[in-house]
């Protein structure tokens, strides 16, 4: 009965004694091999009281499209048309019920992608079937972005109980065929929204904006070639852009777009619109040609030059991590010799240089962000022997005032962090030795000068502690900190 499956989804969702949930679990996994699963499933969406009751459907149908053996095709197209029908009449539902539901249609679309019928792929009909969500009011239009979002997450989903070979044949299939056209329209999408005026209080538009970008993340962060690369190692990271898509690349317009959105959005959009500009600065070198390239590199230049002109933003921790990665990526991907080429090249590489020396100065803030800070000057200053521009790099007025800042803040944190009895960050041995690690290169441009200011700041130390040694007023704080200053100089 339907009471007893709210009671289920009650015990199931929001229990609190084990012994109930583990029923509450074999219950589902019986309801799910019971031939009125659908029945059920059906029964608790359109008289269900409360969200857990949808959830609960919403599971057990994920669960059944999900079978080694899967259900007919006009089982499956039944269950598809039934969920987009109903998310289309039931726009309020909440969030995580419409999101369960539309992962449902995704796993169905993917495990059917290439099934015909009456000479038709019928799954693929689902991309025409959200852009009559997009045509709609305002709740619909988000739920059509999400079920592209989900769909094309779900594409790039390797399941690893399944074989590999029919994986990536599947995603190939809808990289090459939908993968475009979904980037094309969230782009249009975001145009359009951001040429009308932003009511940044109505939350459904906050919203639409929301899942927009985060589709536009989704297909570039999209596994184009197969490789399944290891996301944490984000300094090696390329993005290896289709060479069909190079007309939207090589469009300025694009790239504006998502900087005027990062100037027009409030942080938490803001941080999405970086996070696509970190992808479009990771974008492959071979999609461009020379002339192209330069010219490409120097519309993110110019957009680099504008977020620290104006640097409000940047306040926002969410921000500043994101733009730090898209800092340390451009060098990743682009040449010094290149950079330099820039025409706003001086300018913006001392707007970065004031940066990084504010951001080393809050020793106590974001040492996960400052690692791409560092990266950045390390791989900077490594390039220097390479190149062959006779434009400046401008690097030996600049390494060393970082090393400053480094050196001088660290020095000034003993203090307070001696004296406020803080957790010393210098006891993260595993960072400290990564920076140390950074700087070693950074300091061998123009190392006369670390060298000076390392013995000065050495002597001034010892100096203070000779004082304090032949004070009479003994005072053991100071002296303590001293001490940690002339064991950090050594080292």
């Amino acid at each position: 009965s339907l009471a007893e499956l709210e009671a289920l989804c009650t015990h199931l969702y929001i229990g609190t004694d084990l012994t109930q949930r583990i029923e509450a679990e074999k219950a589902l996994l019986e309801l799910i091999d019971s031939p009125e699963c659908l029945s059920k499933c059906q029964l608790l969406l359109e008289q269900g009281t409360t969200s857990y009751a949808q959830l609960l459907a919403a599971t057990c149908l994920s669960k059944l499209v999900s079978r080694v053996s899967p259900l007919p095709v006009e089982q499956r197209i039944d269950i598809r048309n039934y969920i987009l029908n109903y998310v289309a009449s039931q726009p309020k539902l909440a969030p995580f019920v419409i999101q369960a539901l539309i992962q449902v249609i995704a796993k169905i679309t993917k495990s059917g992608w290439f099934e015909v019928q009456k000479d038709r792929f019928v799954f693929r009909e689902i991309i025409a079937d959200v852009k009559t969500f997009l045509q709609g009011a305002m709740e619909h239009c988000i739920i059509g972005v999400i079920i592209l979002s989900e769909l094309t997450q779900e594409m790039n989903l390797v399941d690893y109980s399944k074989p590999s070979a029919k994986h990536r044949k599947i995603a190939t299939s809808f990289r090459d065929s939908s993968l475009k056209d979904i980037l094309v329209l969230a782009c249009s999408l975001l145009k359009e929204i951001l040429g009308k005026p932003l009511n940044l209080q109505d939350q459904d538009q906050q919203n639409l904006v929301m899942q927009v970008l985060k589709l536009v993340l989704n297909c570039l962060n999209f596994d184009f070639i197969g490789s399944s690369a290891d996301e944490s190692a984000d300094d090696l990271c390329t993005v290896q852009i289709p060479t069909t898509w190079r007309t939207i690349f090589l469009e300025p317009e694009t790239l504006d777009l998502f900087f005027n959105l990062y100037h027009s959005l409030p942080p938490l959009l803001s941080q999405l619109a970086l996070s696509c500009l970190v992808q479009f600065a990771s974008t492959r070198r071979s999609l461009f040609s020379s002339p192209e390239r330069a010219k490409y590199l120097g519309n993110l230049i110019k957009g680099v030059k504008r977020i620290l002109e104006n640097p409000q933003g940047l306040s926002d921790p969410g921000n500043y991590h994101e733009f730090c990665r898209f800092l340390a990526r451009l060098k990743t991907n682009y040449q010094l010799g290149e950079l330099v080429m820039v025409k706003e090249y001086p300018e913006v590489i001392r707007l970065i240089a004031n940066f990084t020396i504010t951001s080393l100065q809050h020793w106590e803030f974001a040492p996960n962000s400052v690692h791409y800070l560092l990266t950045l000057w390390q791989r900077m200053v490594a390039s220097v022997p390479f190149v062959k521009s006779t434009e400046p790099h401008l690097l030996d007025t600049y390494a060393p005032e970082i090393m400053k800042a480094f050196i001088t803040s660290r020095l000034e944190s003993v203090a307070v962090v001696v004296r406020d009895n803080l957790d010393d960050p210098l006891d993260d041995t595993t960072t400290v030795f990564q920076q140390l690690e950074q700087l070693c290169t950074v300091s061998r441009c123009e190392y006369e000068k670390t060298c000076t200011l390392l013995v000065q700041l050495f002597d001034q130390n010892a100096q203070n502690y000779q004082k304090l040694l032949h004070s009479t007023s003994g005072i053991t704080v100071d002296m303590a900190v001293q001490e940690v200053c002339i064991l950090l100089l050594q080292k």
